[in-house]
């Protein structure tokens, strides 16, 4: 018996590269474990944002659909992750990407096509990932517009968390009124619902800032804890689409209803040609921008840089691109690297068998589907507070001093979370910035000059149709 356990150790140590990058199958497992409970939220949140819109026909999802789309999406691409790239990078449900989906593509098309123009985009980045025109556009867009767009993306987040749990809501549309959004249902906070969120997002803030494994989780499970027993103790409204209450049954057969239910095509006839075209760029562009700046830091982190070159950059590129594809398939949104990939780093993990033991817990995660309908949007609502504000730390990088960064970069941030849509935010951005860079007598290139006519048309399209 132990002579076989050292011949099967010896097989992982040297498929894996285990020992040569300085590792051991105990810190593997260990960062694995860690890695799957710093972003096993994704699983809950996943839900929250999918499943608070409808599409153009009015259907929505349902929560046990989405998180086995979520969870079987993960666990597959993060294992493959771990076979194919060796590296301990997981894969799942990309948060802000998915807010694209769900608020706007989702009202202009039904969900089989959404989730179709997600299965493109994956393919359009296993592509450029292929034929290297992903370092070109990645070369092409200034710097400073990609750290605006995740710092926009950020506010959106956090605006969507904020509207959620109903601590921010709009105000209605009145002659008088002096605000488009307002604090609570009527001006000032109120009821338990709201006391659960405030809970929930001061618990994360304080176990993040005292460096405490799976923050994010334990706040939520905290916060759901102490919903299901104010909501059986008191009689409580308002919680949303979400009740919090115990179920039946804590394990449940995974409902794979959403599985293989995509239209490719469909999309560009519902939503229009122009605009279609618009929200697979801006999947496209916000995946592979994600994607590159996450594996560039945790495999740095790793240790698995040599001279700013990633080992195995294109096996993993290939694999994020696979993950949108897969994304779409399961009807999970597209899926990306994972920056919490860091958490499971931090605790040794070196190689590809951490994501396969992260991967294989999403899977097992499969099972127990029934716990989500017990998580209301006020327990984890808080969880796109902070995660939007960790995004937003990425200021500090942006060079406000430089006249043709201003004010591209601030319509960028500021448009996104204002008009609720990370599209016009990118659009604004790349024309002010063409602009700005022509008048001022320097030519931006080919391609970010296409990329500025491209949004124009999008964003001048009822002009020109006469609409």
């Amino acid at each position: 018996m132990t002579q076989l356990r050292t011949r099967q150790s010896s097989a992982l140590d040297r498929f894996f590269r285990i020992s040569e990058r300085g590792s051991t199958l105990g810190r593997e497992v260990r960062g694995g474990i860690t890695t799957f409970v710093a972003m096993s939220y994704i699983v809950l949140l996943n839900p929250l944002i999918l499943g608070a819109s409808a599409d153009v026909t009015g259907a929505k999802l349902t929560i046990a659909e989405i998180t086995t789309a979520t969870a079987l999406a993960a666990g597959v691409m993060t294992v493959l992750m771990g076979l194919v790239g060796n590296a301990p990078l997981a894969i799942a449900a990309g948060l802000g990407v998915n807010g694209v989906v769900a608020f706007q593509m989702a009202p202009t098309m039904t969900w089989a096509q959404a989730f179709g123009l997600v299965v493109l985009e994956g393919v359009c980045i296993v592509v450029m990932a292929a034929s290297g025109v992903r370092e070109r556009i990645i070369n092409a867009i200034p710097e400073p517009l990609k750290i605006a767009i995740t710092v926009g993306i950020g506010l959106y987040i956090a605006l969507v968390g904020l509207v959620s749990a109903g601590f921010v809501t709009r105000t209605p549309d009145a002659v008088g009124s002096t605000v488009p959004v307002r604090m609570g249902v009527d001006g000032h906070l109120s009821g338990w619902p709201i006391v659960v969120f405030c809970l929930g997002l001061l618990l994360m803030v304080v176990l993040m800032a005292r460096g405490v494994p799976g923050a994010v989780l334990i706040s939520i499970v905290v916060a759901t804890v102490v919903a299901v027993v104010v909501n059986s103790v008191f009689t409580v409204s308002g919680w949303g689409l979400v009740t919090p209450s115990l179920p039946s049954s804590v394990v449940a057969s995974p409902d794979f209803g959403l599985f293989g239910r995509v239209d490719l095509v469909g999309g560009f006839v519902s939503a229009g040609v122009i605009a279609a075209t618009i929200f697979l760029f801006t999947l496209v562009l916000s995946g592979f921008f994600d994607a590159m700046g996450t594996i560039t830091s945790v495999s740095d982190e790793a240790g698995l840089s040599r001279d700013g070159r990633v080992e195995g950059m294109g096996k993993i590129l290939m694999v994020d691109g696979a993950g949108a594809i897969a994304g779409g398939v399961t009807g999970s949104a597209p899926n990306t690297v994972f920056l919490e990939s860091a958490a499971g780093v931090g605790e040794g993990a070196r190689t590809g068998l951490a994501s396969v033991v992260t991967g294989g817990l999403f899977l097992v995660a499969l099972l127990f589907t029934p716990l989500a309908t017990v998580v209301p949007a006020q327990a984890a609502a808080p969880a796109l507070v902070v995660i939007g504000g960790l995004m937003m730390t990425q200021i500090r990088r942006i060079p406000w001093q430089e006249a043709d960064f201003t004010i591209p970069v601030f319509l960028t941030v500021a448009i996104i979370p204002f008009t609720y849509s990370i599209t016009n935010g990118i659009g604004a951005g790349l024309v002010s910035y063409v602009v700005l860079r022509v008048c001022k007598g320097r030519w931006p290139g080919w391609l970010m000059t296409g990329l500025a006519l491209l949004f124009a048309v999008y964003f001048g399209v009822d002009v020109i149709t006469g609409k």
